[in-house]
């Protein structure tokens, strides 16, 4: 009988067709980035020929066995660590995970049983039986502490929702009421208009900050951000985000500018949540002298709208960390204080839900431009296309 590392390293291509179609029975096959779930898998598969045909004593299968051999979480990643990594990302579950692997060391076992069948060996037999128990009870178990965490989960949404949201609300209105009122009788003098200002101002600051973290931890517990596609022109958003600036910091400078068609399908609310946070923190971190900058422009396929104020640049590298969440990266106008990052995190998610990207570009001579291009409909898969010509059906 050849061995099995041997068999591994000359069968990697049909093992990982076998994983792939697999894979793509899963939930969330449509998030999945193809070309990295075959490098994670194959390299995954050499490093596990590799082990096999390294001698092994009686105290390192025990490490083994005890997770004490595991690369470490501050270690050079390895293939199963990037592949986790993916799969958090892309809104798989622990269980769809597991199921994978079960699906990888099914495929290995079934192949090289067909391809060793003269061989009769039971004891080859009990092990996948044995392997298929355990696996099924670790499944188990993790498909039901998801469902606990889940419940969980949905309950500390609603009650941070309901507990913040409603007073929030309540402060925001009665500081909106006091500037309206003032602005019509012009009876109320400084420094009180400048503290209601204050407070409307902050105020809607925390309300921001409870959305993002509302939708940070849906999205970090496995969910989406759902999209709901109109049709619509995004030159309504900008107008309507730029108000909104403009009331929240009415001593600053919102300019705006269009040019070429910005129609198309999108999601109004999740653009107005994505520009406004972007605006928004253009407003707050940028120069309090200079202008802020919202311009939209149309082409052929996408609408792009660039966001740029001047003030502080951002480093290279708080650049490739801005949109992480939860990353801890020292503010970039100049003061030493932390901040969670959750809006950029909120914008990422939201512009990649739209099948867009988002670009940042930042200088001190420039300054600071965030660009976000999304295209004008939602990009048709390789199964709508064959559909729509009378080919086959094919999961892109």
């Amino acid at each position: 009988m050849r061995r099995l590392s041997a068999f591994i390293r000359k069968n990697i291509e049909p093992i990982l067709a076998e994983w792939e179609a697999f894979a793509r029975t899963l939930p969330q096959a449509g998030a999945m980035n193809i070309a990295a779930l075959r490098d994670h898998a194959s390299d995954m598969l050499r490093v596990i020929a590799d082990d096999l045909d390294r001698p092994q004593t009686p105290t390192q299968q025990a490490e083994k066995a005890l997770g004490q051999s595991d690369a470490e979480a501050g270690a050079v990643t390895t293939a199963a660590q990037q592949h986790g990594a993916g799969r958090a990302e892309s809104g798989f579950t622990v269980a769809q995970m597991v199921a994978e692997f079960r699906a990888l060391r099914a495929s290995v076992m079934r192949l090289w049983r067909q391809a060793n069948a003269d061989s009769g060996t039971a004891d080859l037999l009990d092990l996948i039986r044995f392997n298929e128990s355990i696996d099924q009870a670790i499944t188990e178990s993790i498909i039901r502490f998801a469902a606990d965490v889940g419940q969980s989960r949905e309950r500390f949404l609603a009650i941070l929702g309901h507990d913040l949201g409603n007073p929030l609300g309540a402060v925001i209105t009665s500081a909106t009421f006091m500037l309206e009122n003032a602005a019509q009788n012009k009876d109320l003098p400084q420094p009180y208009l400048a503290l209601a200002e204050g407070v409307a101002r902050s105020s809607r600051r925390m309300q921001q900050m409870v959305t993002d973290l509302l939708e940070f931890a849906r999205v970090s517990f496995g969910q989406t951000i759902p999209i709901e596609r109109t049709p619509m022109d995004i030159e309504q958003v900008v107008r309507d985000v730029a108000a909104e600036a403009r009331a929240a910091s009415p001593r600053r400078e919102i300019k705006t500018k269009f040019v070429g068609d910005l129609s198309g399908q999108w999601d109004r609310e999740r653009l107005i949540q994505a520009l406004g946070n972007l605006v928004g923190n253009a407003v707050q971190h940028g120069s309090p002298s200079g202008p802020v900058s919202i311009a939209a422009h149309g082409d052929a396929d996408t609408v792009e709208v660039a966001v740029h104020n001047y003030g502080p640049s951002i480093g290279s590298e708080q650049i490739t960390r801005l949109f992480e969440g939860m990353n801890g990266v020292a503010s970039h106008d100049g003061n030493d204080r932390r901040h969670l990052g959750l809006g950029l995190y909120i914008v990422d998610k939201i512009v990649a839900a739209h099948g867009g990207v988002i670009d940042v570009q930042s200088s001190d001579e420039r300054g600071t431009t965030f660009t976000v291009r999304l295209p004008r409909r939602p990009r048709a898969t390789v199964r709508e296309k064959d559909a729509s010509a009378g080919g086959p059906a094919v999961l892109n």
